[in-house]
């Protein structure tokens, strides 16, 4: 695994920003499910496929206060109003 970009968030409540995560890119969401130790299936949820340059972009939005009804448009690959 390769970290490919970082990010520092401040006074940001970390359960609503996930939850913030999940709306915007709940379309890309990674249909996958992996096997426990035990051997059952865990779908996985926290794994998204989005370029950088859109979580980038998310990212700036979040600082700027500015995402809002948008989320993540699969076909076009880009942030799309939700209105």
């Amino acid at each position: 695994m390769e970290i490919v970009a970082t990010y520092k968030l401040h006074n940001v409540n970390r359960v609503k920003l996930e939850a913030l995560f999940h709306r915007v890119f709940g379309a890309a969401q990674l249909d996958l499910a992996l096997e426990d130790r035990f051997g059952k299936p865990v779908k996985q949820r926290e794994w998204f496929l989005v370029p950088l340059h859109v979580i980038d972009e998310v990212v700036q939005r979040i600082v700027d206060g500015t995402l809002t009804d948008v989320v993540y448009d699969v076909q076009s690959a880009r942030l799309v109003t939700t209105q």
